[in-house]
């Protein structure tokens, strides 16, 4: 995948300072996510596919 021209930010990001967001980015096949404070940072990429399933994990309460 190359480095996606489109990053886009969720309207829930804001909070506090309203630095502590994450980007996204889409492709056919992959979706990127990156720091939006640190975009040089590194960009993690995720299966199209996977991301809905990694979101959920994500929202999932934890366990210990």
């Amino acid at each position: 995948m190359t480095t996606p021209d489109t990053w886009r930010k969720s309207s829930y990001s804001g909070g506090g300072d309203g630095n502590n967001c994450v980007e996204i980015a889409a492709s056919p096949t992959h979706i990127a996510i990156r720091d939006s404070k640190a975009p040089a940072y590194g960009i993690l990429t995720v299966p199209a596919e996977a991301f809905t399933p990694f979101i959920e994990a994500l929202k999932a309460p934890s366990t210990p």
